[in-house]
């Protein structure tokens, strides 16, 4: 898989890119504020060149694609987790109400 992704730069590039802006926007952007347009095209462009870097590491053979794909995965995976646990709570009774009465 390792040499699929150094023979496919574009695909691997564009891999990073996504998966950096995602891990940008769940981790560091919880709240969903946003910056001033200047302060946020400086940003973006940040990521991109930091993303090439990152590429390059991938085609010097450092696993970069596959442990953020891990860290995504792992980010998804708490949000399913907080999905179904307000889930959970909406479908239980209250549980003052059950202390109340034993």
């Amino acid at each position: 898989m390792q040499a699929w992704f150094s023979e496919h730069m574009l695909i691997s590039y564009l891999l990073i890119l996504g998966m950096t802006f995602f891990i940008f926007q769940k981790v560091f952007r919880p709240q969903q504020a946003r910056l001033p347009l200047i302060r946020e095209i400086l940003l973006y462009a940040t990521m991109i060149f930091g993303s090439a870097i990152l590429l390059i590491m991938q085609v010097d053979k450092l696993p970069i694609i596959q442990c953020m794909a891990i860290a995504v995965i792992m980010m998804l995976t708490l949000r399913l987790r907080q999905l179904y646990d307000s889930w959970k709570q909406k479908s239980s009774p209250d549980n003052k109400v059950n202390t109340e009465t034993k």
